[in-house]
């Protein structure tokens, strides 16, 4: 099973994964495919140079890349302060009477001052951009489409590829406008932040909207290998893959939140704002509902509503409760059923993948 995405990328099977884990990341270039660091997770830039440095070392050349969080037109932002101060106390007041009542006790810490995941801020982005082009990714991606144009230029000067998630045809189209080398197509099954459009329509949409000549992956809904043959039948060179690795055995996850992933059935996720401000899919659970309520204010504006319940997240893991953790994944979180090995799950995929494929070509 390979694409000339594997040739581009310097790969052996057209599997990208993206995991906030250097170790899934790690994993997942050594077993042949691109592992894909999630920098959001990243408040501080030393940290992240340290992640970089291990990757570097661990992978002794294997390609892998990472990804950020920037909107393409630069916002208008202060410090974690200045932001701060812009969230409604009724919605700080909404979220402790929230945890009070779900009976999720505080860290003995002054959550006041905890800031939140400053990757969502475009500034912080920026200084993930700068640190990982002193180390040797092979692609830079971006959740937000294209990144602001000195930054893919800057990508580009130092070699790397430039991917861009889109969740409609015309995001695509202007994406490629914008400079992007490759186009992930992430349906409404995915994790995270999404759209509205299934893998099923939008793949081949967005095959058709950039052309032959710029390479697709598909996302969203993808956790088999007969999964990653239809996303090749669809016009895609690769699959991007996320939601899967939160099943691995690499993956460092509390107990609750394993719970939470093995029980968890396709239909027991949704899509929301209350992560990030932006709509986003997570596992369905008493936190989540606890939004729905008619008595529940509004979600604010990315970044201010991850500034909001940052804290509440901290505490909501660390609570040993797998009702209430706060974990974005995709409708996939069905097919986890088990902890296996990273090398496990890439052997499955690429084997079934060969088998679905060598079958359908007797049709």
């Amino acid at each position: 099973m390979r694409t000339d995405l594997c040739e581009r990328l310097g790969i052996d099977v057209p599997i990208v994964g993206f995991s906030p884990s250097e170790h899934v990341v790690a994993a997942i270039s050594r077993a042949g495919g691109l592992g894909v660091l999630g920098c959001v997770r990243f408040n501080d830039a030393d940290e992240l140079d340290r992640v970089l440095t291990w990757l570097d070392t661990e992978l002794d050349g294997r390609p892998y890349g990472v990804d950020i969080v920037m909107p393409g037109r630069v916002p208008t932002e202060g410090t974690p302060a200045d932001l701060g101060r812009l969230i409604p106390d009724g919605h700080r007041e909404f979220v402790e009477r929230t945890l009070l009542r779900l009976g999720v006790p505080p860290l003995g810490v002054d959550e006041s001052r905890r800031a939140g995941v400053l990757g969502w801020l475009h500034s912080v982005a920026r200084t993930h951009v700068e640190v990982a082009l002193t180390h040797g990714p092979r692609l830079i991606a971006n959740a937000l489409g294209p990144p602001p144009p000195d930054v893919i230029a800057q990508a580009k000067s130092h070699g790397l590829v430039v991917a861009a998630l889109a969740g409609r045809a015309d995001h695509a189209r202007s994406h490629l406008a914008g400079g992007v080398d490759i186009v992930v197509a992430q349906g409404y099954e995915a994790g995270g932040h999404t759209g509205e459009i299934g893998s099923m329509v939008l793949v081949p949409e967005v095959v058709d909207a950039v052309g032959p000549d710029v390479p697709v992956l598909a996302a969203g809904g993808i956790g088999s290998g007969r999964q990653i043959a239809a996303a090749l039948a669809l016009g895609a060179r690769g699959v991007w893959m996320g939601s899967v690795w939160l099943g691995t055995a690499e993956y460092q996850s509390t107990p609750a939140l394993r719970d939470a992933l093995l029980q968890a059935g396709s239909s027991d996720t949704v899509r929301t704002r209350i992560y990030t401000g932006k709509p986003a899919r997570l596992l369905r659970n008493r936190w989540t509902s606890a939004w729905e309520d008619p008595e529940a204010p509004k979600t604010l504006p990315m970044p201010l509503q991850n500034l909001l319940v940052s804290p509440a997240h901290d505490r909501l893991m660390e609570s040993g409760d797998p009702s209430v953790v706060p974990m974005p994944v995709g409708q996939i979180v069905g097919r986890m059923n088990a902890v296996r090995p990273v090398a496990e799950v890439m052997s499955e995929l690429v084997t079934e993948a060969d088998e679905t494929l060598a079958r359908l070509a007797k049709l």
